[in-house]
């Protein structure tokens, strides 16, 4: 907490300073959203380059002078927390004032800017996620402040741990980790106890593009377990993105990517040569959308696309086609096509890529 106190009063001070001098107090933060801010490596992901291109937000320019005032805002109530050892989410944040922030958004983006520019994850600023992720299967552990978590209790549900750096006791039994995107996919393999049928596994769901606490999650069992983690995302671009968001990570996360991307991540299914492979009419496949297009094509540009032949190839697939597949197109085979056929022939004969 005294690295985070030192750091903030850095940041303080060097507004003092301008105004002593009476020269325009600037902030300064990284162009986190600029791809040429970031460099690719198989080990890591997408990760900040060292030196790279800042961006000013001055107290003197109508275009920015209320982001620094609102960044300056946002600081001090940090400050408080650390120095009461007190917690609040960004949602809290937001309603503390919600005339003055304009909109939740304006506050996830300054909070990510501010730990950035510290160069401080936002647990160690005392702000926390909202949690949106479900854990199920062969796993407990024991969370900060000693509740004892079994996840292996039949088909029990619980929601990813909010300090996920706190947890300790880690325990399983599982063979692999599956990845989910959706919840009602999620849900309907527990009501077929998947988890269990055919060998332990961990299940996850972020409920679609994953929170912060559910990759840095998926990380924290991955450095624990090392055992092989698959995903299990629909045959449509937004599928593949939130894929690549965990094993990957983001391009507005990078500067954190060492503690959030695991790189060995699988992709199991839906594989848009699956659809072939197991006649899947075309009457239950969707039209792709504008959005759609654009998505793939920003895909397929990638810088870890190249790296990935067979990834290439599954996109050119989708591409050439122009149509997507939800998961839930496989109980047009069968109702329980997906838990009972699907995943076991695929997780007994290797077909991931």
């Amino acid at each position: 907490s005294s690295e985070v106190l030192e750091a903030i009063e850095n940041v303080i001070e060097g507004v003092f300073k301008s105004l002593a001098q009476n020269k325009a107090p600037v902030l300064t933060v990284a162009r986190r959203s600029d791809w040429r801010n970031v460099e690719f490596t198989d080990s890591v992901g997408l990760q900040m380059v060292p030196r790279c291109t800042m961006k000013q937000v001055r107290s003197d320019c109508p275009r920015s002078a209320s982001r620094f005032a609102l960044m300056l805002k946002i600081l001090s109530m940090i400050y408080k927390m650390v120095q009461s050892n007190t917690y609040a989410t960004k949602r809290d944040i937001y309603y503390t004032d919600t005339q003055l922030f304009g909109s939740q958004l304006v506050v996830d983006n300054i909070i990510t800017d501010i730990s950035c520019m510290l160069k401080i994850p936002r647990r160690s600023l005392h702000i926390l996620s909202t949690i949106n992720g479900f854990v199920a299967g062969n796993l407990s552990y024991t969370e900060e402040d000693g509740t004892k978590v079994n996840c292996t209790c039949g088909a029990t549900v619980f929601t990813v741990p909010s300090n996920v750096q706190g947890i300790k006791n880690l325990i399983s039994h599982a063979k692999f980790m599956l990845i989910v995107e959706k919840d009602a996919t999620f849900q309907r393999l527990l009501d077929d106890d998947f988890c269990n049928r055919m060998s332990p596994c961990i299940m996850i769901t972020g409920k679609g593009i994953p929170d912060l606490n559910t990759r840095l999650f998926v990380r924290k069992l991955w450095d624990s377990f090392q055992i092989p983690i698959f995903t299990l995302m629909d045959a449509d671009p937004h599928g593949v993105e939130i894929m690549c968001i965990y094993k990957y990570g983001s391009v507005s996360m990078s500067f954190e990517a060492h503690h959030l991307t695991v790189p060995s991540i699988k992709w199991l299914g839906l594989l848009p040569s699956d659809l072939e492979r197991l006649n899947i009419h075309k009457d239950a496949l969707i039209p792709f959308t504008k959005q759609d297009q654009k998505k793939l094509a920003s895909l397929q540009k990638r810088p870890y696309i190249a790296c990935q032949p067979m990834w290439k190839k599954e996109l050119e697939i989708m591409a050439a086609s122009k149509l997507k597949a939800e998961i839930q197109v496989l109980t047009s085979l069968s109702s329980h096509y997906l838990s009972r056929v699907y995943l076991p022939n695929k997780l007994q004969f290797g077909g991931w890529i």
